[in-house]
């Protein structure tokens, strides 16, 4: 015969937060909440439950999710000189860049800024000896999988090519582990005299600029020549997020007033570096 519940005896407070904490979750939601519900508790601090969110959150995504799109990549053709290959690092700041012959499809290597040492320090040469193999991946890899090959391999860039064979992005083992850890300082942010907003090359459309999700907004203004409304935000980012309602993933796009802004970094929890492009024929404000 059961006890009458009056004679069981009561549960502390610990014993019951035990219970809830020491219970098997039956899915991801209830994994999630039973994690923040630790935070409440000051049991887990929020960084650790935000890398915790980050890990569950990569096992879902795929290189796709976050890839650099192709219009977007910053490339290196092989039929440039060594001057202009050296002022085209430089000028945008990566250490990384995979190199074409021709056409955007056919990506013949990879190039290491550092290896360009070499072509001064040999006093010849030209680029294509200082080329590494390029690691071609499909878009549907997922981003767990792919973390582990970039540390078993020791590679740190990889070409996302679609079912067809093409070129769709490139995705770098930082993108991965920004899913996890949030933002982590690059040769973009890296210095607080690196500029925030950086002239490209034109695009399809128009001109475009570089720019860091914290740069203010009326910095922006001065330099493209735009009114973007910085009543209710200071940074770019701000400004952004608001117009998607959320927090974009790597690739999406969206178009306003006149300027096409594409998300070129972005975590889990912010939005990191953005691509500004100016419309043809429409205002130049937001």
């Amino acid at each position: 015969m059961a006890e009458p519940p009056s004679s069981r005896p009561r549960q502390t407070l610990l014993e019951r937060m035990s219970a809830l904490l020491l219970r098997a979750p039956e899915d991801r939601d209830q994994l999630l909440q039973l994690l923040r519900q630790a935070h409440e508790r000051e049991l887990l601090d929020a960084e650790a439950v935000s890398m915790i969110e980050g890990v569950l959150q990569v096992a879902d995504l795929s290189a796709s999710d976050i890839m650099v799109p192709r219009a977007e990549m910053d490339v290196i053709d092989i039929a440039l000189s060594p001057d202009a290959v050296v002022a085209r690092a430089i000028a945008t700041g990566h250490s990384r860049f995979p190199v074409i012959e021709g056409e955007r499809d056919n990506v013949v290597g990879i190039l290491l800024a550092k290896d360009l040492l070499r072509l001064f320090a040999a006093g010849g040469g030209g680029v294509r000896e200082l080329l590494r193999q390029a690691v071609f991946i499909p878009e549907s890899k997922r981003l767990n999988v792919l973390l582990r090959d970039f540390r078993l391999n020791r590679n740190h860039l990889a070409i996302v090519v679609d079912e067809f064979g093409d070129v769709a992005g490139l995705i770098t083992i930082e993108d991965v582990l920004e899913q996890i850890v949030g933002d982590i300082e690059d040769e973009f942010d890296r210095s607080p005299d690196t500029p925030q907003i950086v002239a490209v090359d034109d695009g399809r459309i128009g001109p475009r600029w570089r720019v860091h999700a914290r740069a203010g907004i009326d910095a922006v203004n001065r330099q493209l020549g735009t009114s973007l409304a910085s009543e209710q935000h200071d940074t770019i980012g701000g400004l952004v997020l608001q117009a998607f309602g959320r927090v974009p993933r790597r690739g999406e796009s969206i178009t306003l007033e006149g300027l096409r802004v594409v998300v070129m970094r972005a975590d889990a929890r912010s939005v990191l570096q953005l691509l500004l492009e100016r419309l043809p024929d429409g205002p130049a404000a937001l």
